[in-house]
């Protein structure tokens, strides 16, 4: 906990509701911070988060900017990839497969969603374990399920950290992560339930009967499912930690899965839309990367 995060009653930051705001954008530049300290401690050693990006979709292009930044900021190189539309599937894949030949780059993002008529698995599928830093390959969620050493899932870890920064109990806790999704939920729910984290997660989806009464047995809700201000006060069991995962593009902008303004006023801790979930996606990213070269030797394993 950093003095930043205190306000002058010497507490966390709160909603106008008292719930504990969980500061997404405060703790992804902690961990950057962090990874700077380590790698300037340890010689400013090659440590390469290769990005590739396929076609100009604007957000897309916002998101890989927005990675490039942050890896420059935490001491490391950003080698970008920038490839048309119209490229084909062998091309893209003969360009994925050099990153991943390369013992210079350590970690490799392939932006996602392609363009139409590009196939996205065929494509993760060319990127080692060890390099997969986005968690996304099955090899790495096949990882995580055995337990063994591998890079998880950016946005689930950044769940996770959120949670560990702002004190938000988890062992013996009942949690539920809404939304089966193989990039959020699944993962969610193996990091919940391993042991060091020790909650009782419950996965609950569209066809859930009574979302509502299941999510109010909760002590941690996670909501992934993509579907603007679908958790509301009648989801939240008092004092509850609420984690909002979901993005929606509205007519009235961007929107998460909970409706803040309602939860806040019954939840523990609750992360703001936007500021929460999503720069700790960047954050677990840098952090994904660092352990990358580790595991490939390029920097001490401890």
């Amino acid at each position: 906990m950093t003095e930043n995060d205190l306000n002058p009653s010497g507490e966390f930051e709160r909603t106008p509701g008292g719930a504990i705001l969980m500061d997404g954008n405060r703790l992804r530049d902690e961990i950057v911070a962090r990874l700077n300290e380590r790698i300037t401690a340890l010689g400013n050693p090659h440590v390469c988060l290769a990005t590739v990006l396929v076609g100009d979709d604007k957000p897309s292009q916002i998101y890989v900017r927005n990675k490039r930044k942050k890896a420059d900021e935490a001491g490391m190189v950003s080698r970008h990839v920038e490839l048309s539309a119209d490229i084909s599937q062998a091309d893209l894949e003969a360009a994925v497969s050099e990153l991943a030949n390369d013992p210079g780059v350590h970690g490799i993002l392939v932006q996602l969603p392609l363009p139409d008529g590009l196939d996205a698995e065929r494509v993760l599928d060319l990127l080692p374990a060890e390099k997969d830093v986005d968690g996304l390959t099955e090899r790495s969620m096949g990882r995580l399920v055995r337990g063994r050493d591998g890079h998880v899932p950016c946005t689930p870890l950044g769940v996770m950290r959120l949670m560990e920064r702002y004190g938000v109990e988890t062992s013996g806790k009942s949690a539920v992560v809404i939304g089966r999704s193989t990039l959020v939920g699944l993962p969610q729910v193996l990091l919940l339930g391993r042991k060091g984290c020790d909650a009782t997660p419950t996965l609950a989806h569209s066809r859930s009967g009574d979302l509502a009464a299941i999510c109010r047995q909760a002590d941690i809700i996670v909501a992934a499912v993509g579907v603007a201000g679908l958790v509301t006060a009648e989801f939240v069991k008092p004092g509850a930690a609420v984690l909002d995962v979901g993005i929606s593009r509205t007519a009235e902008g961007i929107q998460g899965d909970v409706d803040f303004d309602s939860v806040q006023e019954l939840a523990g801790a609750i992360t703001p839309m936007p500021r929460g979930t999503g720069p700790m996606t960047i954050g677990c990213l840098m952090e994904n990367t660092f352990n990358a070269a580790r595991m490939l030797g390029a920097l001490p394993s401890s």
